[in-house]
């Protein structure tokens, strides 16, 4: 298709399903043209281990660092001021993954609600960009978001699966849309599918969320449910072909976007350098 640099914006390298293969996994991706990851942190510990991992490999690897609301309940002035430590290094580039989750509810609504707030004010006062999440919780989720946004350097809606009326609000607030593989899921992703001419390519970034959500499109099947970053190919296609547009075109909008929302050098000036 195209030989430009993918950048899959979200990727859990430090899960422990990639503990006995992650160079491979990770040249995999550099084979299949996905040279750049941003490593999601989801607790303290979490988000240690993904600057650590992108520290190894600069220039290829970065991360963010926050606290998924699963972990809600774990926040506190310790938590607070690692994240603010790790947000100070050049390979954490935006605060995140935050929000709210009031679809599993591993964490006490308030507790969330609490650890979004304070994580947004660290965006605010490092102006960093956000790596966001929401599920069943739209409503307190821009209760929340919507005072904040302008005081962060911008945010994306990482793995997007709302209706139309939510893409307007996010898109309406600036943020990008994180699109997975859950646009290749024939079961649930029909809406988001549907979605996809009307999200704009000056918005839209692409990622995998490996090891979740390995795209049902792929043929052949891999044996593993494991799902890596060279599959953002994969995602890459079924968009295009949802959006009605050509696959380079969608490929550099998406790469263009990662860099200009996350502050990454252009894959040239990181060449001349």
């Amino acid at each position: 298709m195209t030989s430009v640099d993918l950048i899959d914006v979200g990727a859990n390298l430090t899960h422990d399903s990639f503990d006995a293969d992650r160079e491979e996994v990770i040249e995999r991706a550099a084979v299949c043209g996905v040279r750049r990851m941003i490593v999601t942190g989801s607790s303290a510990k979490g988000s240690l281990e993904a600057a650590r991992l992108a520290e190894s490999l600069p220039g290829r690897l970065y991360a963010t660092a926050g606290v998924h609301p699963h972990h809600a309940d774990e926040y506190g002035p310790e938590v607070n001021d690692t994240l603010l430590r790790l947000l100070g290094q050049d390979s954490v580039v935006a605060v995140g993954e935050c929000g709210l989750d009031f679809f599993r509810n591993f964490s006490p609504r308030r507790a969330q609600q609490d650890a979004f707030q304070a994580q947004l004010e660290l965006a605010a006062t490092t102006r960093m960009p956000v790596f966001l999440h929401q599920r069943e919780a739209h409503a307190e989720f821009i209760e929340i978001l919507r005072p904040m946004i302008a005081r962060a350097a911008g945010g994306v809606a990482h793995c997007f699966t709302g209706d139309s009326a939510a893409l307007r609000e996010y898109l309406d607030m600036g943020l990008y849309i994180g699109i997975t593989g859950w646009i290749c899921d024939d079961r649930r992703g029909a809406e988001l599918r549907n979605l996809a001419k009307d999200i704009p390519l000056d918005r839209l970034v692409i990622e995998t969320d490996a090891p979740y959500l390995m795209p049902r499109t792929l043929r052949p099947r891999p044996r593993t449910r494991r799902n890596e970053p060279m599959h953002l190919r994969e995602v890459l296609r079924v968009f295009a072909e949802a959006s009605g547009e050509p696959e380079m075109r969608v490929a550099t909008a998406s790469t263009r976007n990662a860099e200009q929302l996350f502050g990454l050098c252009s894959e040239g000036a990181r060449e001349t350098q």
